[in-house]
């Protein structure tokens, strides 16, 4: 007796297989999706990517996706399930994290279909293998350039800088309105017209800020997955559109061993695509960099006092040493701003408590690279030049409050 309802069963799982594949299969345009890639993917930021999905079938199905995402990414397993109403469409969203720049491959799009049945799947193929630039972190850009223009910069931890005297040019003499500065009255004109009359003064404008970042081997060690390149490349070029944005010139210069690459200065908005663009290209070497073919190329290129923002790190004092001389001599000329970063593993060993010996002996070495940090730091203002020994994740905040404070005070 078990024989025919053996049969009966495997009549009825072929019949129902067949079915599926049926309904499955009755349309060729069942099913679509989309996966719109922008132009370009930010550097070090989360980068949203969107999938459209739209089930054309008579019947709700369930969809498993797999994108083929970049191999910078190392992810082989990216799924999503979803279910979707007959005649409908659904959307979802995931973001990439890119940590180095170049072009990203994007494959295809497979999506795996089953019906209510689920005896079968129907797999369908979109999209094309498609190349996607990644850039200097633009996000972080727009963002500075938002609460820039919205004057809400202390949100980011920028600091409100008082101005010291009047560090701007006069504009013209105007008639005085509520609101105005007295300190401003010219009693001269007064005097003449019979009205009060009071000075007008604007910012003064296009001074020169250069970014000049070494791209030797110093620049290569990795924090979070970002080289600290990354970290100055990503500041340099919120620098620049900062700067254009307070109407002063923005350049750029990098250097390693045997070459430098100069940017010349420019104030206009398009500039900063070029700035853009030159950043996207470079990469570290492991070679030491060449600082005086950096300073002769400073000094072949800029006409006027400028400030420069000099980006790279030191980790021991003698290697300050050895490159100190054209330290000294660029800060003769320019306004030198040297930028470098703090060891914040180094940081994370101070604060920790020794048990061991081999434990003291750390925190020991640890405490001397620190100290050494230090230093640095005042050996360089001994010789008037500034600097900044940040963590890299606070580079952006940290340099946008040294440019400021220097703008405030009329040094530049």
């Amino acid at each position: 007796m078990l024989l025919p309802v053996g049969e009966l069963l495997v009549v009825a799982s072929l019949f129902f297989t067949l079915l599926d594949v049926a309904i499955l299969f009755q349309s060729k345009n069942g099913f679509e999706a989309k996966r719109p890639l922008p132009k370009r993917l930010s550097n070090g930021d989360d980068n949203p990517i969107s999938i459209s999905l739209e089930n054309r079938f008579s019947f709700s199905v369930k969809a498993r996706i797999i994108d083929e995402l970049p191999a910078q990414f190392q992810v082989r397993n990216f799924e999503r399930s979803i279910s979707i109403e007959p005649n409908s469409a659904a959307t979802f969203s995931y973001n990439v994290k890119p940590t180095e720049r170049g072009e990203y491959q994007f494959g295809k799009l497979r999506v795996f279909v089953r019906s209510p049945l689920s005896l079968v799947q129907r797999r369908f193929t979109f999209e094309e293998d498609t190349l996607v630039p990644v850039y200097p972190s633009f996000i972080q850009m727009k963002k500075f350039e938002m609460y820039a223009i919205s004057n809400r910069l202390t949100d980011l931890g920028i600091k409100k800088i008082r101005r010291v005297g009047h560090t701007m040019e006069f504009d013209r003499i105007k008639e005085y309105v509520r609101g105005d500065d007295v300190r401003s009255i010219n009693w001269k004109a007064t005097a003449r017209s019979g009205d009060l009359m009071v000075n007008q003064y604007q910012d003064e404008r296009s001074q020169q800020i250069v970014s000049v970042l070494d791209l030797g081997r110093v620049m290569k060690m990795p924090f979070d997955g970002l080289k600290l390149l990354d970290y100055a490349i990503n500041t340099s070029l919120v620098i620049s559109n900062i700067a254009l944005l307070k109407e002063d010139k923005a350049g750029l210069l990098t250097f390693t061993n045997d070459a430098i690459n100069f940017v010349k200065p420019e104030k206009r908005k398009p500039h900063l695509h070029r700035i853009q663009e030159q950043l996207y290209k470079v990469d570290t070497n492991f070679k030491e960099s060449n600082y005086q073919q950096m300073l002769l190329g400073l000094k072949r290129n800029l006409n006027q006092r400028s400030l420069i923002l000099l980006y790279t790190n030191f980790e021991t004092y003698s290697g300050l040493e050895r490159q100190l001389p054209y330290l000294q001599r660029l800060a003769k000329d320019h306004l030198l701003v040297t930028i470098f970063f703090e060891n914040t593993e180094l940081s994370s060993l101070l604060t920790q408590e020794s048990k061991t010996i081999r434990e003291v002996y750390t925190k020991a070495i640890a405490e001397k690279f620190s100290y050494e940090k230090k230093q640095i730091v005042k050996a360089l203002n001994q010789r008037g030049i500034h600097t900044i020994l940040t963590p890299p994740k606070e580079l952006s905040v940290n340099a946008i409050n040294k440019y400021l404070e220097l703008k405030a005070k009329g040094l530049i």
